[in-house]
């Protein structure tokens, strides 16, 4: 039988070479790790921080500066359910503001305001108006009343400054 010749091997022909994998240091890789992760922190901070900013810039409200205009309105008068049967109160009333163009639109919607205000005034209660926290109360809800009733036209309801009662009697 013939033997099949064998397969020689050269010796002197270097093997494949291997392909070595780079490995960096442990150290270099957790430095890099921790600045990724700080960078990542710091852009979310940036981030959540912008945005808030943003939001405080947009709620900034601005104020008109100038001197105060006040707008009389005709005295209200309304009865109401006393713990001795029916009441009644007056009420004068003044709105400050310091744009002129907001008292105006104030006055364009006279029938819509005296209507709200008479709703307003009609549904108090005797005991609470005879406190002053009570007359406070009252004006506070009168002032939202109003700066509703100027959003709802339009105009910019922060710039209704303020209310004050010029009369208040309850009989």
């Amino acid at each position: 039988m013939a033997t099949a010749p064998e397969a020689t091997v050269p010796t002197d022909v270097p093997a494949s070479p291997e392909k070595k994998k780079r490995v960096l240091p442990l150290w270099l890789t957790i430095t890099l790790a921790a600045v990724l992760i700080c960078i990542a922190a710091g852009g979310g901070f940036w981030l959540m921080h912008s945005r808030a900013a943003g939001k405080a810039k947009s709620s900034v409200v601005h104020h008109p500066s100038g001197p105060p205009h006040y707008l009389p309105l005709k005295p209200f008068v309304v009865n109401f359910q006393g713990s001795q049967g029916a009441r009644y109160l007056q009420v004068a009333l003044q709105v400050m503001s310091r744009d002129p163009k907001t008292l105006t639109l104030i006055q364009q919607n006279n029938p819509v305001v005296r209507n709200n205000l008479l709703l307003l005034l009609g549904s108090q209660q005797a005991s609470l108006l005879a406190t002053e926290a009570g007359k406070e109360q009252l004006r506070a809800n009168v002032l939202a009343a109003i700066r509703k009733i100027v959003a709802d036209a339009g105009g910019h309801p922060h710039r209704v400054a303020a209310i004050y009662f010029t009369s208040f009697v309850m009989q």
